[in-house]
């Protein structure tokens, strides 16, 4: 990446001026009546360290499309390694660069009102890597099973994009639907752990629905990396 200041560039400003333009917009009408004090820009911030996990994600997995029309995914399936050790190898892969990215902006952090002492920062490692798996788990099926790269960014634009939109990260889930929504969406149980990890342990009064707690985050995080890699060994063996 430092080879590459461009790269550098997006990865740092991109989500930075998205986060500043978007927040600026937000901050007049943002209101939770459960928290006066919340503030919005802190509130979007880590919805933001979502969406850099999140495209991460997509724009690493999309290398798999290449591969396979250069003739070099062939060769990696002859060879005598196993499906495993190839989802294994690339998911890992895409979740390193993933949590250095994630890992950058976060930097922001003590800037927006985070405190460093609060934070627990063990676990929001843990979300980080865990939502690296599962949002690149997803990335690999959807590009595995691509028959081009437009087909793949239609999909990640019709299934992954609404997922993080409606995963809380852009607002709190305040209706009963988006409550229900939240509680099976894999990238607000990402943004859920990292409120609550920011947060000491307890998401903000407001920020997420009462059930999204760090725990339940934990568990169904957990459960979907280990679902998602197998699934990505499946698609392997089958197409």
């Amino acid at each position: 990446m430092t080879k590459e200041p461009s790269r550098l560039l997006g990865v740092v400003v991109q989500p930075l001026i998205f986060w500043l333009v978007i927040g600026a917009g937000f901050v007049p009408s943002f209101r939770v009546p459960e928290n006066a004090g919340l503030n919005y820009q802190e509130f979007f911030f880590v919805g933001v360290i979502a969406m850099v996990v999140l495209f991460a994600a997509i724009f690493s997995t999309i290398t798999l499309i290449d591969d396979r029309a250069s003739g070099f995914m062939q060769a990696v399936l002859v060879a005598p390694g196993s499906r495993l050790a190839l989802v294994l190898g690339k998911i890992l892969g895409v979740t390193n660069i993933a949590l250095l990215q994630a890992g950058l902006f976060i930097l922001v952090g003590p800037w927006v009102g985070f405190s460093i002492a609060a934070t627990h920062w063990f676990w929001v490692a843990v979300f980080l890597a865990l939502g690296g798996i599962s949002l690149a788990g997803l990335g690999f099926v959807f590009a595995w099973v691509s028959s081009s790269s437009a087909a793949y960014h239609a999909l990640m634009s019709v299934i992954l994009i609404p997922l993080w939109i409606l995963s809380g990260a852009m607002f709190p889930p305040n209706t009963p639907w988006m409550e229900i929504l939240v509680l099976c969406n894999p990238i607000a149980w990402l943004v859920g752990g990292l409120r609550a990890a920011f947060a000491g342990g307890i998401a903000p009064l407001g920020s997420v629905t009462v059930a999204l707690n760090l725990e339940y985050c934990l568990v169904a995080l957990s459960l979907f990396s280990v679902f998602i890699l197998l699934a990505g060994v499946w698609v392997c063996r089958k197409t």
